[in-house]
């Protein structure tokens, strides 16, 4: 039995996915499945650059609004949901388009899970406390005796993926790094097909992500926090919903810890080395098509004929 087919359209933040996709959705029957691990919150609007209401009326969106701020969501969810929603689709005589920049998610349906254990509560917490007690770069420090080869690839402040190789270091008694190279790779469930949108121009892209940012200030970003905080009193820095970008420092920032333009100067890098990290992604996941969005004026044509053409 042939896999089901679903064209997928990849790149970093602020290359422009969403509009292109929406520009397809009006030549072609499609439904829009979000690859965006920050889009499946609710009430976290502006700062995800979600689409509007009329828009996720005007086109069938899926994995968007799907859990509150204070649960959590993984890959393992989310190639589970794709895979159902993709066959979903078929049936109702339209196609599935994934759109969105968590790679993880990408690179999960093309590879397989891998088998890394599932989170440990009571280490998390005793983490989090070392944390707090010596900072993450004490936690940096420690990672480079137990596991040095995932510590080299790990920012020093990325404390979130700093405190999983520790938990599973800790858990197993063995690097998380020996127990990747060990992983096998598993059949895709899907039949993929993909189109990046990479700007060959690094000084453009980062222009963008400037200029929507002060978007999302204008639109109210610092007020959408604000709300979360008084609609979840559990909240906290720690969950993934504010580990997001640009929550974590409007969170900061609304707790006292910076001020006005220290915030927007480090939602601002933040957001760039996002881009920065997705864009190594798509080099190591070879997407079918690359084009520049930014410097192709015949993009949705070139779009719409790649699509055309997988599923015909």
């Amino acid at each position: 039995m042939s896999q089901p087919k679903v064209f997928a359209l990849l790149g970093p933040t602020a290359s422009g996915k969403t509009s292109l996709a929406l520009a397809l959705a009006q030549q072609i029957p499609i439904e829009i499945i979000s690859l965006d691990s920050a889009l499946v919150y609710q009430d976290m609007d502006i700062g995800t650059a979600k689409p509007t209401a009329q828009e996720l009326t005007a086109t069938p969106h899926h994995l968007i609004n799907i859990i509150t701020p204070l649960q959590s969501y993984n890959a393992s969810q989310f190639v589970s949901d794709c895979v159902r929603l993709v066959t979903e689709i078929h049936a109702r005589g339209r196609l599935p388009i994934l759109v969105g920049g968590t790679m993880m998610y990408y690179h999960a349906l093309m590879h397989g899970l891998n088998q890394l254990p599932q989170a440990d509560p009571e280490i998390r917490a005793k983490l989090s406390e070392l944390k707090q007690q010596h900072g993450i770069a004490h936690l940096h420090t420690l990672l480079k005796q137990l596991d040095p080869h995932t510590a080299a690839r790990l920012p020093a402040g990325d404390s979130q993926r700093i405190e999983r190789a520790l938990e599973i270091y800790y858990i197993t008694g063995k690097p998380m790094s020996s127990q990747l190279d060990h992983q096998q790779t598993l059949t895709p469930p899907l039949n993929l097909f993909s189109m990046a949108l990479v700007p060959a121009n690094r000084a453009e892209l980062h222009q963008q992500i400037a200029v929507r940012f002060q978007t999302m200030l204008s639109q109210g970003l610092i007020e959408e926090v604000e709300n979360l905080r008084q609609k979840y009193p559990d909240l906290h820095p720690d969950l993934p919903s504010i580990r997001c970008v640009g929550y974590r420092q409007a969170w900061d920032y609304l707790s006292g810890l910076s001020d006005l333009s220290t915030f927007i100067a480090s939602s601002t890098a933040a957001t760039r080395q996002l881009a920065k990290r997705q864009l190594t992604w798509l080099r190591k996941l070879q997407p079918n098509i690359t084009v520049d969005p930014y410097q192709n004026s015949q993009l949705l044509p070139q779009a719409e004929t790649a699509l055309r053409q997988f599923f015909s």
